[in-house]
């Protein structure tokens, strides 16, 4: 089980409004949209908070969806209850100035690295240049 916090009023905006709330619904379509297979794992939404329940076919996949949720507009946290073979997942919230290479030298060693975070968060980035402050990113492990 893990809690992660997001910035609420950072991320994409997918439901039409500054005041509007999360929906079950529009994230269900989020992840749909993103072609994410989230069989097995249910969503519900309280207030601000994601919870994930059930069962995700991998370690990825449950990665993936907190993330898919959690750096949508709105949402402040995200609560998993989601079994998965392994262990915590490691993520890193971006901060103002960063790039991937810086985040690849902070969270793996090697700026060259950026290529694995980009392709860890895919679909959820479209281009390794856009990323924004407060946005959370997969880090892979080995």
């Amino acid at each position: 089980m893990g809690l992660w916090n997001f910035i609420k009023d950072s991320g994409k905006s997918i439901f039409g409004g500054d005041d509007a709330e999360p929906t079950k619904e529009a994230l269900e379509q989020e992840i749909a949209d993103l072609g994410l297979d989230a069989t097995g794992v249910d969503i519900t939404v309280e207030g601000d908070t994601v919870k994930l329940t059930g069962a995700a076919a991998s370690d990825e996949i449950k990665e993936k969806l907190i993330l898919a949720v959690g750096n949508v507009e709105g949402v402040s946290a995200v609560e998993e209850e989601v079994a998965a073979e392994g262990g915590a997942p490691v993520f890193h919230t971006v901060e103002k100035g960063d790039t991937l290479w810086a985040v690849a030298e902070k969270t793996l060693g090697h700026g060259a690295k950026y290529q694995e975070i980009f392709e860890a968060n895919k679909p959820m980035l479209s281009h390794p240049d856009k990323i924004y402050p407060g946005q959370m990113l997969r880090i892979p492990q080995a």
